[in-house]
């Protein structure tokens, strides 16, 4: 049989395999605490690690343990300097002793047993459970920020490719002129006279014989001293050293726009809160920074605070079109199309006043789709009709009048959900396309 050895380094102070067990065994409670914390909490904090309280008596593990009604017990405790075996305890009287009775464990505040920490892919894997994204996805999503090599000085040691030919070569000429390695000039000139010397043909014990016989001696110790000095030393190469940057990426706005009349209820809310989530992950890996403009609207539209836009209620009518329009206003006021990178998310039940949904989309058409990078629209359904919408083309005149849109423009996508898993598949194009659709500023 094979044998598999787990290499993965543990994190600090922590067991890897004790987590994992842990994360299987107590996944539903941490699930339920993670979306309750999701759902309580901002959009922008999503993407972080979370601490989760836990009860002590969910990390209980089953034992075996003798039955204290029955069968026969023969031990005597440590510390015991009264009883030796054999003989019988009389069994402590009702009501005594100093102990706690039965009561006491409800006196005073219950507190969390321990507080389990978990990290940012942790938290986002209980996050994607419900959206049923493929994994793919998944690891894009929660891939970290995107690096660049920048070049940080020199280094000893590298690869062949990033050999620094000039660095390399200042070194070794300072380390030839620093052991005065011969140059070649003085090779050729010895062995010029060699030549000429031969040449003459001298005779033995004549001066010019021994001369020459020097002559050789210095033109060997010169080619000695060369091979002993190398032209290029391996202390004397240096690498480029390169050094991981954080990508710079432009600027991208978040508009998230919501009905909030009264056909939106809890769920509604939720569900439209997932949709913004998972658009933020994706925008979060592009952007270094990015800004959420929050736009809720019935009959008026305003921008408001995340607490506000997801929590407080308002009464009137529906008009989709205030919502664009205070779109339109915040980007010409603060968010120019030639430095930001913007991009639209809007929910909504389909409630729309009858003429309006025309205007949305002369709106969308004339406007806001040349300023937008993406523009997305989810209609949240009631369970019980979800199946009936989506297998025709009819719907409310808002899902109607914005198919219009969606022929007109590639960076327009709409879609009905009913539960968290059907969230994905208005991103598919998106993800498919995520480099054509993007516009660097």
């Amino acid at each position: 049989m094979p044998n598999f050895i787990d290499r993965r380094l543990n994190p600090k102070d922590k067991s890897l395999s004790n987590r994992q067990r842990f994360l299987r065994r107590a996944r539903a409670e941490l699930k339920r605490v993670v979306h309750e914390q999701i759902k309580a909490g901002k959009i922008v904090d999503v993407d972080v690690g979370h601490s989760v309280p836990f009860p002590l008596d969910g990390t209980s593990e089953p034992s075996f343990q003798p039955d204290r009604s029955s069968g026969r017990r023969e031990h005597v405790l440590p510390g015991n300097r009264e009883f030796i075996s054999g003989d019988r305890l009389p069994k402590p009287g009702q009501g005594g002793g100093t102990g706690a009775g039965k009561g006491a464990a409800s006196e005073g505040e219950m507190e969390d047993d321990f507080r389990f920490v978990l990290s940012r892919e942790e938290v986002l894997d209980l996050f994607f459970e419900d959206l049923e994204l493929p994994d793919m996805v998944k690891s894009s999503l929660k891939e970290a920020v995107t690096f660049k090599p920048r070049r940080a000085g020199f280094t000893i040691a590298g690869s062949p490719t990033n050999i620094n030919v000039g660095r390399t070569m200042r070194n070794s000429f300072g380390r030839r002129i620093a052991l005065q390695r011969p140059k070649q000039a003085q090779v050729d000139a010895l062995a010029k006279e060699i030549a000429k010397l031969e040449a003459q043909n001298p005779k033995p014990g004549t001066t010019a014989l021994k001369r020459l016989a020097e002559l050789r001696d210095q033109l060997q110790a010169l080619e000695r001293r060369r091979k002993v000095v190398a032209y290029i030393d391996p202390v004397d190469i240096r690498f480029n050293r390169f050094e991981p940057m954080p990508l710079p990426n432009a600027n991208a706005v978040m508009f998230c726009l919501m009905d909030v009349s009264g056909s939106m209820g809890e769920r509604e809310k939720d569900l439209a809160k997932r949709f913004f989530v998972l658009l933020h992950l994706f925008l979060k890996r592009r952007y270094d920074r990015i800004d959420i403009v929050f736009i809720r609207h019935t009959h008026q539209a305003h921008e408001v605070d995340e607490e506000t836009f997801f929590r407080s209620t308002q009464s009137g009518g529906t008009v989709v079109s205030t919502a664009l329009e205070e779109m339109q206003r915040i980007i010409l006021d603060r968010y120019p199309s030639r430095d930001w990178n913007i991009y639209a998310a809007q929910a909504s039940d389909g409630d729309n006043l009858t003429g309006d949904s025309e205007h949305c989309v002369n709106l969308l058409n004339d406007e806001l789709m040349k300023l937008c990078q993406y523009y997305a629209y989810v209609e949240i359904l009631d369970e019980r009709e979800s199946a009936i919408f989506r297998s025709t083309d009819n719907g409310t005149s808002l899902w109607r009048s914005y198919r219009q849109v969606g022929q007109n423009w590639r960076n327009f996508q709409m879609t009905r959900i009913a539960k968290p898993g059907d969230i994905y598949p208005v991103f598919r194009q998106l993800f498919a396309k995520q480099s054509a659709t993007a516009k660097n500023s």
